[in-house]
């Protein structure tokens, strides 16, 4: 187990373009779980692959337990990687696609044998060590890959986004019980994601990339309730939080033809940063719908009923090119077309700056 930090590390695939990852720091404690999340292009895989060795470094440093790995190849470096594929030897057993990278390493068979037991009662896998991986269910191919990575007792795990190839029910299982797996064995883990739900439930803390820089590095519930930026605001929650260009006036933010009244620090912010327009964000579940005729007013387009809880998608009535979502309970009778009026229902809307985006 060890701490790992990024030490203003780049990766420069072509000379005088954008570096893929620009100077990136990032210290994560020994024993910590992180998820590295953002969208296609971000930079989070390069990331991941430049600690593993399989990028190169070419401004800054990457370090191990202190140790720099610049120059240091893969397989000096004590980590373990979990790819999205499985990467399992289809003539080989459960039992020996774990053994393999213990048996590469000249470990004695008893060893490794006791090893590998330990793993497969770990990952539950006890009763498959004798079948071959075609013989498995997508969720037992891809514990048979963690097992491969834990018998060897690794610095660090690193995890490519290991559970794309899943069904959406065993996903949320799977993730689940890495989770879990990860608390017992307390090794220091970073796992790569597109999934911002996966990274929320998963991450001790979460690193919000694009265009290859760092946004964000925080808790999975700061980054809810204190993104540092609307990139970060829009990226984080599901469904994504309601952003407005709006212009301030003396009470709020002007949005829908109404006032939205903001606290008088909020305002007192907004005088600060010396803009006249703000970009409003409102999570979902801020918003209150009923039928009086005070408020913002919306049509209903789509209805998504989840049970619990409803989703209204939609666009305000004054101005149509905005869209609005909307969180209610579930079984509330709405419909396609409806006329809704809406409210705020608290302090803490979030304001950013126009231009910059950074939150005021």
């Amino acid at each position: 187990m060890a701490e790992v930090v990024y030490d203003a590390a780049s990766r420069i695939y072509t000379p005088g373009a954008k570096p893929a990852v620009n100077k990136l720091n990032l210290e994560i404690s020994d024993g910590e779980f992180v998820v590295f999340v953002g969208p296609s292009g971000c930079g989070k895989s390069t990331a991941l692959r430049m600690l593993a060795g399989l990028e190169e470094i070419d401004q800054g440093a990457i370090r191990i337990g202190g140790k720099n790995m610049v120059g240091v190849p893969s397989r000096e470096r004590d980590i373990a990687m979990v790819f999205q594929n499985y990467a399992l030897y289809p003539n080989k057993t459960v039992g020996e696609n774990m053994d393999f990278p213990l048996k590469m390493r000249g470990m004695p068979k008893a060893e490794r044998e006791k090893k590998v037991r330990e793993a497969g009662e770990v990952l539950g896998l006890t009763e498959f060590l004798d079948r071959k991986p075609r013989a498995l269910s997508g969720g037992q191919r891809q514990r048979v890959a963690m097992g491969r990575a834990i018998v060897r007792e690794p610095q660090v795990f690193l995890m490519d986004e290991p559970l794309s190839n899943l069904d959406a029910k065993m996903r949320v299982g799977t993730r689940a019980e890495i989770a879990s797996l990860q608390k017992r064995l307390g090794v220091t883990t970073i796992y790569v994601t597109h999934d911002q739900v996966e990274a929320m439930t998963m991450g001790n803390r979460v690193a919000v990339l694009k265009l290859g820089e760092l946004q964000q590095f925080a808790s999975p519930a700061e980054l809810y309730d204190k993104p540092k930026n609307a990139f970060v605001a829009g990226f984080i929650g599901s469904p994504a939080m309601n952003l407005y260009t709006v212009p301030v006036v003396e009470e709020g933010a002007k949005l829908g033809g109404q006032v939205v009244p903001l606290t008088t620090a909020q305002r007192s912010a907004i005088s600060s940063a010396g803009v006249s327009t703000v970009t409003l964000g409102i999570r979902p579940e801020q918003w209150s719908a009923n039928g009086s005729s005070d408020g913002i007013a919306a049509e209903i387009a789509v209805v998504e009923e989840l049970g619990s809880d409803a989703f209204l998608y939609g666009n305000l009535i004054d101005d149509p090119s905005q869209s609005i979502v909307v969180r209610g309970a579930g079984r509330s009778g709405a419909r396609i077309g409806d006329k809704i009026t809406l409210h705020t229902t608290s302090d803490e809307l979030h304001l950013f700056h126009p231009e910059t985006g950074e939150r005021i």
